[in-house]
């Protein structure tokens, strides 16, 4: 294998298990990538969102670090606070 989309092909049709699990790490990954990165745009600390939010630093710690995921309830109040929106689609298959 040459890189992640090769081992992701191969794992799909080793473990349709696995490759769904992959898929949602992914997804994951580039919501809580987003909130990181408009937070920093906006020189916002981890402290900073924090307070603004009215939940702890080590919350917001925790999310960034993809040791936690938040509940939708978490998220759209942080989203709101950085600005950004959630977006619901459906899936393509």
């Amino acid at each position: 294998m040459r890189n992640w989309d090769d081992y992701k092909k191969h794992v799909s049709a080793v473990d349709p298990e696995i490759a769904k699990d992959i898929k949602e790490t992914e997804e994951i990954a580039t919501i809580v990538s987003a909130m990181v990165d408009q937070r920093n745009k906006l020189g916002l600390t981890q402290r900073d969102l924090a307070a603004i939010c009215g939940i702890p630093q080590s919350s917001v710690a925790r999310i960034e670090s993809c040791k936690t995921t938040p509940n939708i309830g978490t998220l759209l109040n942080i989203f709101k606070h950085l600005g950004l929106t959630l977006t619901v689609s459906q899936s393509k298959g």
